[in-house]
């Protein structure tokens, strides 16, 4: 579960940084929405997957309500889920 965590949400952070960095730029300032709607949506689906799964994880590693909550923040903020992945998921050698 946690590598298909993992996995997900670098997805969603790479999604969340195309929409913001790409898609939004060509939308409103070369009047271009259609990549804005494909990856829109795929970002939408990455999103919802990425709660749900998120948790998920939060009873398998028994985090408290606090750091579930700093988790599901971390997807509204532009490259959170890459710290997320950092400080909560990455296992220690």
């Amino acid at each position: 579960m946690i590598i298909a965590f993992r996995i997900l949400s670098f997805l969603e952070g790479v999604s969340y940084l195309l929409i913001l960095f790409v898609t939004m730029p060509l939308k409103y300032m070369f009047e271009s929405p259609e990549p804005n709607r494909v990856i829109g949506m795929a970002h939408g689906l990455l999103f919802l997957l990425y709660i749900v799964f998120a948790i998920l994880v939060k009873f398998e590693k028994k985090w408290s309500n606090k750091t579930t909550a700093i988790v599901l923040l971390c997807s509204i903020i532009p490259f959170g889920t890459f710290w997320m992945d950092r400080k909560y998921l990455k296992e220690e050698k």
